[in-house]
């Protein structure tokens, strides 16, 4: 078992790597991505993520979570990385700094097999969505409600940003996470074997329906909502009334309408 190798400079090249993932090219670049904070690194360990590397300040890992934490990672073989509070500061983010944090390599699933999904799966496609912390929110609900996993379409913020990976709290490491094109996921649709449903301002059906399984739910990102083609190839186009002056609620808070509509049958407390 391999000994956490000690850091105290700003200007270690192991600390400019890790910072250099703020940036979304780097992350594209590498394939890694950083989580910070015990309680998603547990999440992460809990579902089989294995850190590359793992960085905790000095005198956090005498006992306790971390202490487990940096076992863990030194076990299987990460890279450990004690830092002093100084270095620490300068990797974690400036609104509630955390003293531990991985880098951990991203994990992109396949596409569902739209012929073939099983009857009592449920999926959330997400067009175009623009906002890392509606993104983590809707993996999050994704994931307490037991969705099969989350598809994102065209052009879309970086599911691996550290904004929509603390959203998610964690449920990034346990929400499967596709990545499709348009032109692909319009294929998708259109052999998928259950319903197909839409939310839209045109619609004349409410939300509150009885779905064909299995339910693929495509959202429209925050604006200019479903595309033509995407809304076209939906089997149902459904909406949610509301009573006050406006048409339309936030992405994130509409997905979670959408995803207990449909898979609250299943959840028991």
């Amino acid at each position: 078992m391999n000994a956490p190798k000690i850091i105290t400079s700003l200007t270690n090249d192991r600390v400019k790597a890790i910072r250099a993932l703020e940036m979304r090219k780097v992350r594209k670049e590498t394939g890694l991505f950083v989580a910070e904070g015990a309680s998603l690194l547990i999440t992460a360990r809990d579902n089989g993520f294995v850190p590359e590397t793992l960085v905790y300040q000095s005198g956090t890992a005498e006992s306790g979570i971390t202490r487990g934490l940096v076992t863990h990672a030194l076990n299987a073989g990460a890279e450990v990385l004690e830092v002093s509070e100084a270095v620490l500061g300068k990797l974690a983010s400036k609104d509630n700094p955390q003293t531990v944090l991985g880098v951990f390599r991203q994990r992109f699933a396949e596409p569902p097999p739209a012929p073939k999904v099983n009857a009592g799966e449920t999926w959330v496609a997400l067009e175009e969505i623009r906002d890392p912390g509606n993104l983590g929110t809707i993996v999050r609900t994704a994931d307490a409600t037991g969705c099969a996993g989350v598809i994102l379409v065209g052009t879309t913020c970086d599911p691996y940003s550290l904004d929509a990976v603390r959203a998610t709290m964690g449920s990034i490491f346990a929400v499967p996470i596709v990545k499709m094109e348009r032109s692909a996921f319009i294929s998708l649709q259109r052999a998928w074997a259950g319903d197909v449903i839409g939310t839209h301002l045109t619609a004349r059906e409410d939300f509150r329906s009885l779905y064909r399984e299995p339910q693929l739910i495509v959202m429209g990102g925050e604006g200019p909502g479903l595309s033509s083609e995407a809304a076209a190839s939906c089997t149902k186009l459904v909406k949610i009334p509301m009573a006050g002056k406006l048409d339309s609620l936030n992405l994130a808070v509409a997905t979670g309408l959408m995803l207990y509509q449909i898979r609250g049958p299943q959840l028991k407390l």
